[in-house]
């Protein structure tokens, strides 16, 4: 239902890239010109200016797009709210999710979803992030929700939530570790991660990397495949694991596991849904519009 022409100038004004919008939008790139002609001719003003071969926005380029995306959120939140109205989902709905999302972000939204929505039959496939991802390109699934920073080609990534990882230690651990460390003090704590492809593992390689540390130089006991695994292991060893601080709330509250802070080096990462560019519609999109609309 909305303007098709602020879509274009959305993703040319986000990509800064007429090209990359083509390819985004699967729509030939004189047409994505020509969409940027036709609102520049009603606002009669430049949206861009190019300087030292690259595109960059103008002020009212820049104000349009404020605009822009309050207008576009604003058509999608009708069109969510209409389907609503009309519970009128229905079918088959296979999505994965990597281990952290699938564990302690979706139960409770599948639940919601499904009782909203008895007619849905709803499967999840759990997995690591790069699992997810190919799992979706294979057609497996209709949609994924992933973390981490890997990016794939052809897939479009929608930001969910935020999220951050933290160090922990068991409370009755004899690890000889204070409150706050520096990332080289890493080198010498016995450590227990997440398993190769774990976005998890991703994230805690990148923030190591801006401190000059390759993870081949920590002490790393053991590579597990579930943040479980790891509180399990943290319980009967004496180690350090990183986890997302989303799946030990209910430790910390019962004070099972104390954090340790490392002192400039914060793992923040998101959550974000992974679609199959260019297939947007259907029930895997109602089920992002309503995950969505349920974080808000």
């Amino acid at each position: 239902m909305s303007d098709f022409r602020l879509k274009v100038f959305q993703s040319v004004a986000k990509n800064l890239s007429f090209t990359k919008a083509s390819q985004e939008l699967f729509v030939s790139q004189p047409a994505i010109t020509k969409h940027i002609q036709e609102l520049e001719t009603t606002y009669q003003a430049r949206l861009f200016e190019r300087q030292s071969g690259k595109i960059i926005l103008t002020d009212a380029g820049q104000l349009l797009l404020e605009h822009c995306e309050r207008i576009l959120e604003e058509y999608r939140r009708l069109e969510y709210e209409m389907h609503l109205l009309r519970n009128a989902y229905t079918g088959e709905l296979k999505l994965g999710a990597s281990t952290t999302i699938a564990q302690y972000v979706l139960p409770p939204l599948l639940a919601d979803f499904i009782r909203k929505f008895p007619q849905v039959n709803l499967s999840l496939l759990n997995g690591n992030s790069r699992e997810v991802e190919a799992a979706l390109q294979e057609h497996r699934i209709a949609m994924g929700l992933v973390e981490g920073f890997h990016r794939l080609p052809g897939l479009k990534y929608t930001t969910f939530l935020d999220d951050e990882l933290v160090a922990v230690v068991h409370t009755r651990s004899k690890l000889p570790v204070s409150d706050e460390i520096t990332p080289d003090d890493l080198l010498r704590i016995p450590l227990v991660l997440r398993e190769r492809g774990s976005g998890t593992l991703d994230v805690i390689e990148r923030a190591l990397g801006q401190h000059g540390i390759k993870l081949s130089s920590l002490n790393v006991l053991m590579y597990l495949g579930s943040t479980e695994s790891i509180k399990l292991f943290l319980e009967n060893t004496d180690c350090m694991g990183i986890v997302s601080i989303r799946s030990i709330s209910r430790e910390l509250a019962a004070g099972n596991f104390r954090i340790v802070e490392i002192k400039d080096m914060p793992m923040l990462r998101e959550f974000c849904f992974v679609q199959l560019q260019g297939q947007e519609d259907g029930l895997a999109q109602a089920f992002m519009q309503y995950a969505l609309h349920r974080k808000e």
